[in-house]
């Protein structure tokens, strides 16, 4: 069963959300809340699976919320708002998917789809205590976490990888895979070719893990893999506009245009 916790201001929307996940037999609703603080406690009381949020909430909002959670205990995400789908974009990636209000059926079921993955993806890995031991041998270190172990690159030779906890897994990314890196609050989103992940950490911190020849702070909160830059083009106030191979198109702020002749 996938233990669900509702959080939403309004105990009407609530309600309704609960009485659609009722068609889904894989589900079980263990708890609500009606703001971010009881959210908190229920989350470390109840460990729920999954969480459907809603972003706007008095005192406390959905990303107030899930910056005051320890990662560990963070639970598969979905976004419940009432935005349109444009203002979304900063930061839907920071779940596992968005759903708009008032609730569609088949956008919840398509959530809980991706949902169901993300959790058959993490029990898959119920080897890894096996792997942690080989690897501490290895290494020496008795405590050794998985996550260590990736950031270590122990399991196999290679080009050196990015060990990022996105969610509830840990991914080893290989660099020239990232096309850019951008911000959204406390969150970094590093997006791919074929994948978004969604990490805590800030740009300063971002910029020391990746090899400045090949990566370049742009913005205050955008990093390019200069690889991927396909053309730049001048705009009227000074600042530039960065098309990608992949036709994303990112603005080269005058602070950061000393590095213009990089992207040449």
């Amino acid at each position: 069963m996938i233990r669900t916790l509702i959080v939403d201001d309004e105990p009407l929307a609530r309600r309704g959300l609960e009485l659609r996940l009722g068609a889904h037999t894989d589900v079980e609703v263990v708890g609500q809340a009606g703001n971010g603080r009881e959210a908190g406690f229920a989350v470390t009381a109840l460990k729920p699976d999954l969480m459907f949020l809603d972003i706007q909430m008095p005192e406390m909002d959905g990303f107030a919320l899930l910056r005051s959670l320890p990662t560990e205990t963070l639970p598969l995400t979905v976004f419940v708002t009432a935005y349109d789908q444009y203002a979304l974009d900063a930061f839907a990636a920071c779940a596992v998917d968005y759903l708009l209000k008032p609730v569609d059926e088949q956008r919840l079921a398509q959530a809980l789809n991706s949902v169901r993955e993300r959790l058959g993806a993490r029990e898959a890995g119920g080897d890894r205590d096996k792997l942690l031991r080989l690897l501490a041998r290895m290494s020496g270190k008795t405590d050794l976490t998985l996550a260590d172990a990736l950031a270590q690159d122990l399991a196999e030779p290679g080009p050196q990888r990015l060990a990022i906890r996105d969610g509830n897994r840990t991914v080893r990314l290989d660099p020239e895979s990232i096309r850019w890196i951008d911000a959204a609050g406390d969150y970094l989103c590093i997006h791919t070719a074929s994948e978004n992940f969604v990490i805590r950490a800030t740009m300063r911190e971002m910029e020391q893990r990746l090899d400045p020849r090949r990566f370049q702070r742009i913005h205050r909160s955008t990093i390019v893999n200069l690889a991927c830059v396909r053309e730049l083009r001048s705009h009227l106030n000074g600042e530039y506009f960065v098309t990608l191979e992949s036709g994303q198109t990112l603005k080269l702020s005058r602070s950061y245009k000393d590095k213009v002749h990089l992207l040449n």
